[in-house]
C-alpha cells in the first residue's frame, strides 16, 4: 500500500522493459501512473493504467494527455522513455531510416513534452525526466545515428531545464549503460547495406549481445528514475548503475587519446 501521494505519472513505452519496471516502481513509490504503448497492451495488475500512444503521432499525444488530464486532472511527472535502437554503419541507413530513427527519439520526446507543458505550468509544478544513454554523451561507432538521438536529447534537457525553472518544473536526464531487456533483439537494421562493413557490424553484433548478458537490471535504471523525480533538489544528470557511473568519470577525467584508445579496444576496433 502506498504511504503518501506524489501526483500523477506519465510513462511513455511502459509495456515492457525499462518503461514496464518504472511505471510499477512509480506506483510503488506513491504515484498515480498511466503508462503508454504503440498498440493495445495488456491489462496490468499492478495498479498501472495503459493507454495507447503513437509518440510520433501529433494527434495521438494530444488525445493521450487530454485523457490523462480529463481523469487524472493533472500532471506531476513526465518520464520520457519511449525509443528504439539502430546498430550499424552510419551510411547504410537511408535518409527516410534516419528520419524514421529521429522522430521517434527525439521528436517523440518533443511532442509529448509540449503537450504536457501547459498543464504543468497552469499547476506551477512539475518534473520531466528524459532517458538518455551513456551513448549520449561517448562516440558509438556503428550507433551513430542512435547515439545522435541521445545526444540531441541531452543538449534539449539541458537547454529546456533553464527556461522552465521560472515555472517550477525541472527537467532531467537519465543515462543508462547496457540494461538487460529486449533492446538488443529489437534493434533495427540498415535499410541500405553494404557489404564493405559486414565483419565489423557483426562483430558489434556479438560485443553488444555480450554486454547485454553482463548488463544491468532495468530495476537499477528505475532506481535511477524515480531518483530523478523526486530528488528535492534535481540533478541534471543521474546515470543509472556502476558501468553508468564509471564511463561518466572516465569520459570527464581521462585524457580524449586515452579514452579512445580505450574504447576501440573494448569494441574490438583496430587500435
Amino acid at each position: 500500500m502506498n504511504k503518501t501521494n506524489l501526483g500523477v505519472a506519465l510513462v511513455t513505452g511502459a509495456s515492457t522493459g525499462i518503461g514496464y519496471v518504472t511505471a510499477a516502481a512509480l506506483h510503488n513509490a506513491g504515484f498515480r501512473v498511466y503508462g503508454t504503448s504503440r498498440r493495445l497492451a495488456a491489462h496490468r495488475s499492478d495498479g498501472v493504467s495503459m493507454l495507447t500512444c503513437d509518440v510520433t503521432d501529433d494527434a495521438s499525444v494530444v488525445k493521450l494527455v487530454d485523457d490523462v488530464l480529463e481523469e487524472a486532472g493533472r500532471i506531476d511527472l513526465l518520464v520520457n522513455n519511449a525509443g528504439m535502437g539502430l546498430l550499424g554503419g552510419a551510411e547504410e541507413s537511408s535518409m527516410n531510416q534516419a528520419k524514421s530513427l529521429f522522430d521517434v527519439n527525439v521528436f517523440g520526446v518533443f511532442r509529448v513534452t509540449n503537450a504536457v507543458l501547459p498543464a504543468m505550468r497552469r499547476q506551477g509544478k512539475g518534473r520531466i525526466v528524459n532517458l538518455s544513454s551513456v551513448q549520449g554523451f561517448i562516440p558509438a561507432p556503428y550507433f551513430a545515428l542512435y547515439s545522435s538521438t541521445k545526444h540531441a536529447i541531452e543538449g534539449y534537457s539541458e537547454s529546456l531545464d533553464h527556461e522552465l525553472r521560472a515555472f517550477g518544473i525541472r527537467v532531467s536526464l537519465v543515462e543508462p549503460a547496457y540494461t538487460r531487456t529486449s533492446f538488443e533483439d529489437n534493434l533495427a537494421r540498415p535499410d541500405q547495406l553494404l557489404d564493405i562493413y559486414d565483419s565489423a557490424r557483426a562483430g558489434m553484433n556479438v560485443v553488444v549481445q555480450k554486454a547485454m548478458e553482463k548488463g544491468d537490471a532495468p530495476e537499477v535504471v528505475a532506481k535511477a528514475i524515480l531518483a530523478a523525480a523526486t530528488d528535492p533538489a534535481p540533478k541534471r544528470r543521474y546515470a543509472a548503475g556502476k558501468m553508468a557511473r564509471q564511463v561518466s568519470f572516465l569520459r570527464r577525467f581521462v585524457p580524449a587519446f586515452a579514452f579512445d584508445k580505450s574504447l576501440r579496444k573494448q569494441l574490438g576496433l583496430p587500435v
